[in-house]
């Protein structure tokens, strides 16, 4: 097996290619620039993709790159989640090179056959590799089997595939798309030519790997389905680097590789637990237990968090901030199975950094920023488990007794249960059903997910019914922090109203458990001075510790009594609302509004009110960030 360190690989790669008149492309920041369409950067061509369709890159036509990337599509659930075996990842690095227009198939399956064996001495006899064996849109890969064959790969070792495993793309309904190669290696070659190959049953097996995949950019599809040959053919390869150096050094298991082993090795040393160790050559897979899958997937998953901290990603509740708090959370839940209850973030961080700041020297050069980051949503997610965990306890003789709890005279079957912990809590239901496993609760898991699914397409559904009015006010959850903040949106409102005057009128609201964002209509950049009387004035009512109550009347009579709507015409005939101080009966409410709520019953306990950030959004309407401290 060839002990190779993994950076001294990538250089290999890129000088290889760069010996062949390629440009070597920048490692690139996770957070796309251009493309909205991602959250992250997910493959190494991503950040060339519009030079695929024509448009001359400044490099020139032939580039190669190693690329950092994330993919979020197994972090979906159990039932989907591959993340915790041995060769998925949320983060991993994307080797590859591409023609745009100037070599084609021949040249790039040469290549990539000389890397593998001239370059890093891999056995031929070793490598399988697949072909497109054609359809009613596009005909066989002679090209790719007689280059193949010219190399030296026997018949028997080339094995034709369909349109499901070599054929890629169009990204949408349109675009360029073509057959591809994928080039697998055999760890058990012992076993010789016997019906097993790399495609279907075999694929990604104990047996076989894939190591590299060559793309043949060379149709068009257009809206009716046809394919049209392209006047520039591209070529898009790719290889992963956890998995070939894994391969190279004789596992199966990506994990037994530096690019991982010294966090492995961190969290042996805080959990007091071992994870098994593979002998190299013999490939034989680890069993996935429970503690090696939650050791796989911390240290998986906090190598994650320092890289999107490190490309300056903050965990939220939108977009790339969720994907981050849900990576940090899972790490700190899989924590707790091999018994690190507390602080396991900065000790395994710090791991991360040394081991990758020579290839990442920002990591070093951000240390404090993304230590600070990473920290604080430790910190929030630890307070939200304690408490979870106390409320989980006054209730621990009514779910052993009658497998349901009453909330609000409402008795809920485990799996609702465990879905208002977590929204209420932000209590992940997962850990709801490990608390009752601990304390030897008997619960059917079968009937605790499907009551957990109810619950969750039920809120949807709700969610859906709001969100055509505009009543839900865009909260991320119902959480504590969250609801305060909500209160607070409605004590903002009507303190703009007061000081710029009646013409202000929501026009949108974004509510997290960080802060608040609230756009409205306003022509003008608020001063100084007006940012400062909002405040006081928000402040002021919080101070007052006024009632807040919730009444259901007709549209029609709310909006008499002086209730805010500026969606009138998609509320319901019958709508909720809240009352911020004097009911209207009898005296006057500081603030009044259509609402679905959640909000606090009294303003005194929400904190201390302070606008972060003003800004201009266009069309007359400006935006607040808020936060309560």
């Amino acid at each position: 097996m060839l002990q190779i360190e993994p950076w001294d690989f990538v250089q290999k790669y890129l000088d290889f290619f760069k010996e062949r008149e390629h440009a070597i492309l920048p490692n690139v920041n996770l957070v796309p620039k251009e493309d909205p369409t991602t959250l992250f950067i997910n493959s190494g061509v991503q950040p060339i993709e519009k030079y695929l369709a024509g448009e001359s890159h400044p490099l020139g036509s032939r580039l190669a790159s190693v690329q950092r990337c994330i993919r979020t599509n197994d972090l979906e659930g159990p039932a989907h989640d591959s993340v915790g075996d041995s060769i998925h990842h949320v983060l991993f690095h994307m080797l590859g090179n591409w023609s745009l227009g100037d070599y084609f198939k021949k040249e790039t399956l040469t290549w990539s056959y000389e890397f593998l064996v001239n370059e890093l001495g891999i056995d031929a006899n070793r490598l399988w590799v697949t072909i497109f064996s054609g359809n009613e849109d596009a005909e066989f890969d002679q090209e790719a089997k007689e280059t193949w064959l010219k190399l030296g790969i026997p018949e028997e070792r080339i094995i034709p595939l369909g349109k499901e495993d070599n054929w890629w793309g169009p990204a949408g309904k349109t675009g360029p798309c073509g057959p591809d190669s994928e080039i697998f290696f055999d760890r058990l070659p012992e076993r010789g030519i016997n019906g097993e190959t790399p495609g279907e049953e075999y694929k990604h097996t104990e047996r076989f790997n894939e190591v590299w995949n060559n793309v043949f950019s060379q149709y068009f599809k257009d809206g009716q389905g046809v394919l049209t040959e392209l006047e520039q053919k591209n070529v898009d390869t790719g290889m992963g680097l956890e998995r070939t150096i894994a391969t190279l050094q004789g596992y199966s298991d990506n994990y037994q590789t530096k690019l991982f082993m010294p966090i492995i090795e961190k969290i042996e040393s805080m959990s007091g637990q071992s994870y098994p160790r593979q002998t190299p050559g013999e490939f034989t897979p680890l069993p996935l237990t429970d503690e090696v899958r939650a050791f796989r997937i911390m240290a998986d998953h906090i190598r994650s968090s320092v890289f999107m901290a490190m490309d300056g990603v903050i965990p939220s509740n939108k977009e790339q901030g969720y994907v981050m708090r849900r990576v940090i959370r899972r790490l700190i839940r899989y924590g707790r199975r091999l018994g690190i209850d507390s602080d396991s973030v900065e000790p395994l961080a710090d791991v991360v950094i040394e081991h990758y700041h020579q290839q990442y020297p920002e990591m070093k050069a951000h240390y404090d920023d993304i230590m600070s980051v990473l920290k604080k949503e430790e910190k929030s997610f630890t307070k939200n488990l304690n408490r979870g965990i106390r409320e989980l306890e006054k209730v621990s003789d009514e779910v052993a007794n009658k497998q349901s709890v009453t909330i609000n005279d409402e008795a809920l079957s485990l799996g609702a249960f465990a879905f208002y912990m977590f929204e209420t809590f932000g209590f992940p239901p997962e850990v709801t059903y490990e608390e009752w496993q601990k304390s030897s609760v008997a619960v059917d898991r079968e009937k605790f997910d499907e009551d957990l699914l109810l619950a969750k397409r039920s809120h949807q559904d709700q969610s859906r019914t709001a969100s055509a009015g505009k009543y839900a006010g865009g909260l991320a959850d119902h959480s504590e922090e969250t609801t305060k903040l909500h209160t607070a949106t409605h004590l903002l409102h009507k303190a703009l109203r007061t000081v710029l005057g009646d013409h202000v009128q929501q026009m949108g609201s974004n509510i997290t458990q960080e802060r608040l964002r609230f756009d409205f209509s306003h022509t003008e950049k608020l001063t100084d001075e007006e940012i400062q009387k909002v405040e006081q004035m928000v402040n002021e009512q919080i101070k007052n510790d006024l009632p807040v109550t919730q009444k259901t009347m007709p549209k029609d009579e709310a909006l008499n009594k002086g209730a805010l709507a500026f969606f009138q015409e998609k509320y319901p005939d019958t709508v909720s609302v809240y009352i911020v101080g004097d009911d209207p009966d009898n005296g006057t409410p500081y603030s009044m509004e259509l609402c679905g709520g959640p909000h606090v019953t009294h303003t005194g306990d929400m904190g201390t009110f302070k606008i972060i950030k003003q800004e201009n959004i266009g069309k007359g309407t400006r935006r607040i960030k808020a936060t309560l401290s």
